[in-house]
């Protein structure tokens, strides 16, 4: 069913609106947009019988936006951004197809980067551009395709495709047990713990698994990805709690010892995301297809 013509305003007016807000004041919106601010006060008079709602305050020549009109004006920010990304993606790749992806630093190091080349041998038409992302973020406001998730299943307004669950191991340096035994998960206690920002109850909820009552005690550093964490972890100051994926090399090296003789399987897992909207665009669906049969939850990861 086609949108009323009443919905959908000039792209000139909701522009106006936009730089008004962002900007604080109409001589500043007509010098971005190259008007002159009679120019910027008629589109935002022509939207507003449109609308059939005022939405500009008019106080001594100067223009401020309603509460409502700031909200609005928000909402219609990130439609242009839509819009211009989408430009963009079109511009750089009109017949082939472009995919932004936000991928997890370690994660995509270790699990996605090996496998890419495959994608571009069978692919090569598709260009995907990698950014790092740490957190869940608002995809319009990003403009990304799709995003590399750890987690669960339920972000907003997405579709997910489960790439692989998670193993987790507490390992430390040698030297910081000087000598010391940990026969158990509960010793484990006595040594200082790392933490890492993106998964705050990773520890509470590891001792939780092995039985151990851990409401106290697990204060410690914290860090902000999993490459610094490890550094800290060889550099002899706590035991850190990694994906087995991440440090069997140092396991088998020495430089770091597992506390624990088996890994244990975290609550969250990695996830293909992308939001609904964008299901059927080419360049996505041929990733997601191709990573589809990459999807080995239980297999070990290419070194």
């Amino acid at each position: 069913m086609a949108t009323p013509r009443r919905f959908l305003p000039s792209i000139a007016a909701l522009r106006a609106l936009e730089a008004l807000d962002r900007l604080g004041s109409a001589s500043a919106a007509a010098d971005e947009l190259s008007l002159t601010q009679g120019a910027v006060s008629r589109q935002l008079q022509a939207l507003e019988r449109q609308l059939g709602v005022d939405l500009v305050r008019r106080d001594q020549k100067r223009l401020t936006l309603s509460a409502e009109a700031q909200t609005y004006a928000s909402e219609v920010r990130q439609a242009l951004n839509q819009i211009a990304q989408s430009t963009l993606r079109v511009q750089a790749a009109p017949l082939a197809g472009t995919l932004n992806l936000a991928i997890l630093p370690a994660f995509g190091m270790r699990w996605l980067m090996p496998r890419l080349p495959e994608f571009a041998r069978l692919h090569p038409d598709v260009t995907i551009n990698m950014s790092t992302r740490l957190e869940p973020f608002n995809f319009v406001g990003e403009g990304f395709d799709a995003a590399i998730h750890f987690g669960s299943a339920d972000w907003p307004g997405t579709e997910a495709l489960l790439l692989k669950h998670e193993q987790m191991l507490p390992v430390c340096a040698p030297d910081l047990l000087n000598g010391r035994d940990i026969p158990d998960p509960a010793a484990i206690l006595s040594l200082p713990l790392l933490h890492i920002q993106t998964r705050p109850k990773a520890w509470a909820q590891w001792f939780e698994s092995h039985g151990v009552p851990a409401s106290t005690g697990l204060s410690g550093t914290m860090y902000d990805q999993f490459s610094t964490i490890t550094q800290a972890a060889l550099h002899g100051l706590g035991v850190a709690l990694m994906p087995d994926y991440l440090v069997e090399q140092d396991i088998a090296t020495g430089r770091l010892v597992a506390l624990h003789p088996s890994p244990t399987e975290s609550r969250g897992a990695y996830y293909l995301v992308w939001p609904a909207t964008r299901s059927k665009d080419p360049a996505l669906v041929k990733f997601r297809d191709w990573l589809a049969g990459q999807a080995q939850p239980e297999d070990p990861l290419p070194r």
